[in-house]
């Protein structure tokens, strides 16, 4: 019986890289693995980790009807999806690949942050939560530059913490004018990005 599954971390936590491997070592052994991203940091076509190794994979557009996307994975056979950057996809979305599992048997995997820079469920990762077969923390987890776990995605702008604005700024974490860092709640809440 298939799956709707979610795995979901903080940012910098293997997210990408754990998507990349499990296609990888799926296609070892077989041709009905389909890779999907819903928003990408290399912006073509490709799931990229941080660690350097990427794979080629269809960007889907957040809100587009999948539909012709799902025939065309069901003409093609694929029996196992994999999604990196669930928390972009729409709610509607979610609904249409929990669809794909329980109607055409295909299991889905699916890949993304929980939580924005305002510690709110973005709308895919809140879909998953109440409607995934599994869902589960990946084990690895950034930390703080404190060295505790860290929970919290928070989004700087010239040193400091930026508490509004909108929920889908795509960034990485220390590269260009928005970057993400990772901190643990309590840093988070006072704002500290660092010892000094």
């Amino acid at each position: 019986m298939a799956e709707l599954t979610f795995t979901y971390g903080t940012m910098a936590a293997g997210k990408s890289t754990l998507a990349l491997q499990l296609c990888w070592q799926l296609r070892e052994n077989r041709s009905d693995i389909a890779l999907w991203t819903f928003g990408q940091r290399s912006n073509n076509g490709k799931i990229t980790s941080r660690i350097g190794i990427e794979a080629d994979a269809d960007a889907i557009e957040n809100g587009e009807d999948l539909t012709p996307r799902i025939k065309k994975l069901l003409a093609e056979g694929v029996k196992i999806l994999v999604i990196d950057e669930a928390q972009f996809a729409s709610k509607e979305q979610i609904d249409q690949l929990g669809q794909l599992v329980d109607d055409d048997d295909v299991d889905v995997h699916a890949f993304g942050l929980s939580a924005d820079f305002q510690l709110n469920l973005f709308p895919g990762s809140a879909r998953l939560f109440s409607i995934a077969d599994v869902a589960r923390e990946l084990p690895l987890t950034s930390t703080c530059w404190c060295g505790n776990k860290g929970r919290c995605n928070a989004r700087v702008v010239d040193g400091l913490i930026v508490r509004d604005g909108d929920q889908f700024v795509i960034g990485d974490v220390h590269h260009g004018e928005v970057h993400y860092q990772v901190l643990c709640r309590t840093h988070y809440r006072t704002g500290k990005l660092g010892p000094i």
